[in-house]
């Protein structure tokens, strides 16, 4: 096993490219499900036992649905995918970008998902190799990416990823996988989750308005205990500022949703992909 890994040690960014090329697909499938898979749970647990649904309600409804059940299929027409249909990439060229039955077109961003996870991963590995290391950071940026997006699309966070996020990060810095000491990164996520806590009540409580969602402490906890609670100010001074500015040119273009506000998630996970790429220059700043 150990001249394996020393045979493929040269080769860890195309190993990399290869896991994220796989995981590309398998997040669309998160992106895409994860948000169902939660409506479908909440209206279980909100309707009332004693009233029963139609028999053709139930049998929907207790056909299994989760992130690896039904196939996957094209959600306009329901045409089950061939294997061949289904290769990260290179389906998407080769059926340039439409349904092989029905024609509908294919949204450019299941590509560009499938690209980003292919070269992020690359990265990881190119810059730790073949090491525990790269996997748990190749995790955060999967986890993170399919976060983003889901939140962008639904205003969710879902809290079977940022708690379990979060938890990663506790267990991967006691274990001494990243530069975080275990103290560091328990406070990070206390810190992280209680200033966004403050920040919404007390916002609520001058404006009678909501201005972020539990989710965000939640995504903020996950952050400090990935990077610490040194990293926090900086996190959020950056997610800040590209929100305020995607805001006021959605505004201008008017194309905000309603009610008039995006969600915040996004620019935290933007904000930590910068933080993971340059935070050596935060810390020689003084930042973190």
């Amino acid at each position: 096993m150990t001249e394996f890994l020393n045979f493929l040690q040269p080769h860890a960014v195309w190993v990399g490219g290869l896991l994220g090329w796989v995981m590309g697909s398998f997040l669309n499938v998160v992106i895409y499900r994860m948000p169902m898979i939660l409506e479908r749970q909440w209206q279980q647990d909100a309707a009332p036992q004693e009233v029963q649904p139609p028999v053709a309600s139930q049998a929907l409804a207790s056909a299994p649905f989760n992130l690896a059940t039904p196939a996957s299929h094209c959600p306009h027409c329901q045409h089950r995918l061939a294997w061949w249909q289904n290769v990260p990439v290179v389906s998407y060229v080769l059926l340039q970008g439409r349904c092989h039955v029905c024609h509908a077109q294919i949204g450019w961003r299941y590509l560009a998902i499938e690209l980003f996870t292919t070269l992020a991963l690359a990265a990881c590995f190119h810059h730790w190799g073949l090491s525990f290391q790269a996997l748990i950071w190749s995790g955060f940026i999967c986890n993170l990416l399919a976060l983003a997006v889901i939140d962008w699309d639904t205003t969710l966070l879902p809290d079977p990823m940022t708690q379990s996020m979060t938890w990663a990060g506790l267990i991967v810095a006691a274990l001494g996988l990243t530069p975080v000491s275990l103290n560091d990164a328990l406070w990070g996520a206390v810190s992280g989750y209680l200033s966004l806590w403050l920040v919404y009540w007390l916002f609520k409580g001058l404006t009678g308005k909501e201005g972020m969602g539990y989710g965000d402490f939640k995504l903020f906890a996950a952050l400090g205990a990935w990077f610490g609670w040194t990293a926090l100010i900086p996190l959020i001074l950056m997610a800040s500022l590209a929100g305020i500015a995607v805001g006021l040119i959605l505004q201008s273009r008017q194309q905000l949703r309603e009610p008039h506000y995006i969600p915040f998630g996004p620019f935290l996970a933007l904000s930590a992909g910068v933080y993971l790429i340059w935070g050596d220059i935060f810390s020689r700043l003084g930042w973190a």
